[in-house]
């Protein structure tokens, strides 16, 4: 059975992907993905490709994370007998509310930041995703382990982020599938499955750049995220807006430019303004 749960959870991912490459891609990694996606659902088990199906059809999010006793998509309480059930992974277990495979991560990275109290003023913009502690200027790498290493690790030293270790593990996985650097020296590495709180959001910035990927891919601007599973669509929205602030040389021109944390944040506060919401 945990051979079937990681077969499902890769066919999910690889879909995810294509659903990211149809966004911010160029198409030219499309045919690769859909090949990958067919076979692997070609290889599910007659009645798991057939729930599988069904799902699908519903939402791209077939399988959902348990979070604290609760489907991690829907929030829906599960009772202890099938919370007990998921975690000994002997059948596939539905959520009763929205039908998704339910599994559990006990590894996983948590989201631990402090949880906005009522009185405090709503944020809005890219503060709802970010801070000015989770800038990093002047970013030392030499490859995209590196880079996702130093941005990871801040996340963890600022709480916000716990086990940054299998962050670090999680992204390079992701990136071993098909490579988030851009055009215009942007790299977009990212984790899904990060429960517990939003979308968090770290930046680094390297005025040299480096070689991000195995195609050559040079970089200055690496964006990592960690997504709870419920937004993973949300999070497409977020890197359109980012990508349209940053494809204008100007903007990335100022990011590059900014040498302490403070003055990053400023930077990509006011690229972002109209375009991240």
């Amino acid at each position: 059975m945990h051979s079937l749960f990681n077969h499902l959870s890769q066919l999910q991912e690889l879909v995810l992907i294509r659903d990211e490459h149809r966004t911010t891609g160029d198409g030219t990694h499309m045919e690769r993905l859909n090949d990958s996606i067919d076979q692997l659902t070609e290889l599910l088990p007659r009645e798991v490709k057939a729930l599988y199906s069904r799902l699908y059809k519903k939402d791209h999010l077939v399988m959902a994370p348990m979070y604290n006793g609760c489907c991690a998509i829907c929030g829906m309480r599960l009772p202890v007998s099938m919370v007990q059930s998921v975690r000994v992974l002997k059948i596939i277990q539905n959520c009763p509310s929205c039908a998704r495979i339910l599994f559990e991560e006990s590894d996983a990275p948590h989201w631990v930041g402090e949880k906005p109290s009522r009185s405090a003023p709503r944020k809005s913009g890219i503060s709802r995703f970010s801070a000015e502690s989770l800038m990093l200027p002047d970013l030392k790498a030499d490859t995209a382990a590196d880079a996702i290493s130093a941005l990871s690790r801040l996340m963890e030293q600022k709480n916000f982020i716990s086990n940054s270790d299998k962050l670090i593990e999680s992204a390079l996985e992701r990136e071993a599938v098909l490579s988030t650097a851009m055009d215009n020296g942007i790299a977009f590495p990212h984790v899904r499955g990060v429960e517990g709180g939003g979308l968090t959001m770290a930046l680094g910035t390297s005025r040299q750049g480096f070689v991000y990927d195995d195609a050559g891919t040079k970089v200055n601007i690496v964006i990592f995220i960690t997504i709870p599973t419920a937004v993973s669509a949300f999070y497409l929205r977020l890197m359109t807006g980012l990508t349209e602030s940053l494809v204008k040389e100007q903007n990335r021109e100022a990011l590059l430019a900014a040498t302490t944390a403070p003055l990053l944040w400023k930077a990509l506060t006011k690229a972002t303004r109209y375009t991240v919401k």
